[in-house]
């Protein structure tokens, strides 16, 4: 199996985030969530286990009988092994006495590996370190994609976007959310992805992030939004449609029309330099004009790579409206539905890179 990111790729991701920890004061950092797993390791792996310290190579922790697979797929030289999942905390500790590390970073992120239990685990083994979070540190890395990121992420927008296209067909009135679901996760895994998402929210029963139901079914003169992350080495793309079912009009056309013109300004509106908490105020005069600002999801953006949403993701972390856009950046908008009483949710999303002068739409 070839390796999916070049070598000298992924050690000067490490050598940049070592001199980033380094000047805080940090002896070393233990990885255990996938997404900054991958970014370092270059793969994917169940229990991501990385210890990385502030000089030298990481050292990964695998299953024992991994190993030999797991040297052929990654760059990384330095592998223990454990033969159950107890062990493992307890070879990091070992390893950090022996190392005299004193100051170790942890990632306090938003994904569903980040769990508290390691945190407190380690606390408990390793009473003589000081523990630091160094998300923020991710994040800022994360958040500038290099060209191999975008290229997968080009790649992750193509399987969304047919996907999608595909997906119109089948919606009629009858088929649940599941049976929509079961559609697109086929020709998600057919095309390449390894790990696709997808929300299917079929009428007014709306749900922002709607994980489909089977007892949900399509029925006239409502909406159904469909929600696609794709992936691509890991890297997501995030693309999401709204179809109405029956004669549209009334209030479920001007709910249509106004998201196609929320959507239309955030494209406009979307460039280098821009706030986000800007671009959502312009957006938010063209709700209250139309009626809608009432039933608007507060938030427009958030960035996508290894996570399907990931910083700065705006619906969820106040504090990062306050961030600038900046080239480099995958970012996906408009992610924040409106919630329609009696029609369900409205919603369109397409992901773009931004450059210097521009947007790329991935997904269009």
């Amino acid at each position: 199996m070839p390796r999916r990111f070049p070598e000298e790729v992924l050690r000067r991701r490490v050598k940049r985030f070592q001199e980033l920890f380094r000047s805080r004061g940090v002896d070393a950092v233990m990885l255990r969530t996938l997404g900054s797993f991958i970014y370092f390791a270059g793969i994917k792996w169940l229990r991501p286990s990385l210890l990385i310290p502030s000089e030298g190579d990481p050292i990964a922790f695998v299953a024992k009988g991994e190993e030999r697979f797991f040297r052929e797929v990654t760059w990384i030289g330095e592998v223990m092994t454990y033969s159950e999942g107890g062990e493992v905390m307890s070879m990091v500790s070992k390893t950090i006495k022996e190392r005299g590390f004193r100051k170790v970073g942890l990632e306090f992120g938003l994904e569903r590996d980040a769990y508290i239990l390691f945190y407190e685990m380690f606390k408990k083994l390793n009473p003589e370190v000081e523990v630091v979070d160094i998300a923020p540190i991710l994040y800022e890395m994360r958040m500038i994609k290099d060209e191999y990121e975008l290229e997968a992420i080009r790649k992750a927008g193509k399987a969304a976007a047919q996907a999608l296209r595909k997906i119109e067909s089948i919606i009629e009135p009858g088929v649940s959310e599941t049976e929509i679901a079961a559609e697109l996760y086929s020709y998600l895994y057919r095309s390449g992805s390894e790990d696709p998402l997808v929300y299917v929210n079929v009428g007014p029963g709306a749900r922002v992030h709607a994980e489909p139901l089977r007892d949900v079914v399509v029925r006239r003169g409502v909406f159904v939004a469909v929600v696609v992350g794709a992936d691509y080495n890991r890297y997501y793309a995030n693309s999401a449609r709204t179809f109405y079912v029956g004669e549209l009009g009334g209030n479920a056309e001007k709910a249509l029309k106004c998201m196609e013109e929320v959507y239309g300004k955030a494209v406009d509106l979307s460039k280098p330099g821009m706030r986000l908490a800007d671009v959502m105020k312009k957006l938010d005069k063209i709700y209250a004009e139309n009626g809608f600002l009432d039933y608007r999801v507060i938030g427009y953006a958030h960035g996508v790579g290894l996570q399907v949403e990931e910083p700065p993701i705006t619906t969820i972390v106040p504090s990062h409206r306050a961030m600038r856009i900046k080239p480099g950046m995958a970012l996906a908008f408009v992610h924040a539905p409106l919630m329609i009483p009696g029609l369900g949710q409205v919603k369109i999303e397409d992901t773009f890179i931004v450059r210097e002068d521009s947007l790329e739409n991935v997904t269009e």
